[in-house]
Parts: C-alpha cells; structure tokens; sequence
C-alpha cells in the first residue's frame, strides 16, 4: 500500500488519513516529524486494511458453507443465527457463542486452503452442541476428514493449540 504524507502548516494538531487513488494520504502538521506521525501512519494502516479486508469477504458464501458441512458432517441438525467473517480477531481462527448461536471466523482464515476454512467452519459449527472441547466435541469435528491435516496447518501458522 503506498503512503502519501502531506504536511500543511494550516493544520495545527490534528491528524487525519483517507484513501485517494489506492494511496492512504495522511493529513498532518507541517511541525511534526516522521518520528511523530509514524504510529498514527500504523494505526491508519491497520484501519484500512481491516476495511478492505471487511469488504472482500462473502458473507454469503461463509453461510452457503456452514449449511453444507452441517448437512455432510452433522446431519443438518444444527441451527445458527449468525456466521459471519470478523477483522478483530488476530490470535483466534474463529469462535462460537453457543447461547446466541452466533459464529466469527477470522477473516485471516480467508487466505487459507479450502480443507482448513472448512475445518474451522465445522470446529465452530461443532461448538453449538457442544460448547466445550470434551471428546463428543472432538467426536462431531473428526468427521471431517481432513481433520488432523488442517489442525497440523493452523499449527504451522500458529493458530491451533495442541492443548485443546
């Protein structure tokens, strides 16, 4: 992503940034220095990244998903109100609120390979009948059976805790 700086001796304490051209233009005082405006160029980094992200992702397509693992792996009896794709979760693939029946994926398991989204839909599916990681959780989620292979990934990438 490229960064424009523009300093304006106008401007006298605010920062501001927005989007021209594909380019973040940050908005500051003539009087401050790089060293200065660096964590607020970070902070609107992040910001637009998360809007981006937020944006590509099909929540449809995640809903489309969930019905058809449910359907192939847990007889279709599961029910949800919500699943969607989060932008605020950066150590966690994904969690479940079984008592709201809601489910957030991570939108960084976007990125990944089909089997892996595909396991992290189903763990958080699996969470609805069992909120828990008890051997009847594990029992619903290694129906899946690209299981171990996707758990080893989001090992890899730091993501799945053995401990579980």
């Amino acid at each position: 992503m490229e960064i424009r700086i523009v300093r304006s001796g106008r401007r006298r304490r605010t920062i501001q940034a927005r989007e021209v051209d594909g380019t973040l233009e940050i908005l500051a005082p003539a009087r401050m220095s790089d060293a200065e405006i660096q964590p607020y160029v970070e902070q609107f980094k992040q910001r637009m990244e998360r809007r981006q992200a937020k944006t590509q992702l099909d929540g449809a397509a995640l809903q489309a998903r969930a019905a058809d693992l449910n359907r192939r792996f847990l007889d279709g009896r599961l029910r949800w109100k919500s699943i969607r794709w989060v932008t605020n979760q950066n150590k966690r693939f994904g969690s479940c609120t079984p008592t709201k029946g809601t489910i957030r994926v991570s939108h960084r398991v976007a990125a990944m390979p089909r089997f892996v989204q595909d396991y992290v839909i189903l763990h958080e599916l699996a969470h609805l009948e069992e909120p828990n990681h008890s051997g009847r959780f594990w029992e619903l989620v290694y129906r899946f059976p690209r299981t171990e292979r996707a758990r080893g990934y989001l090992m890899a990438a730091g993501l799945e805790n053995l401990e579980e």
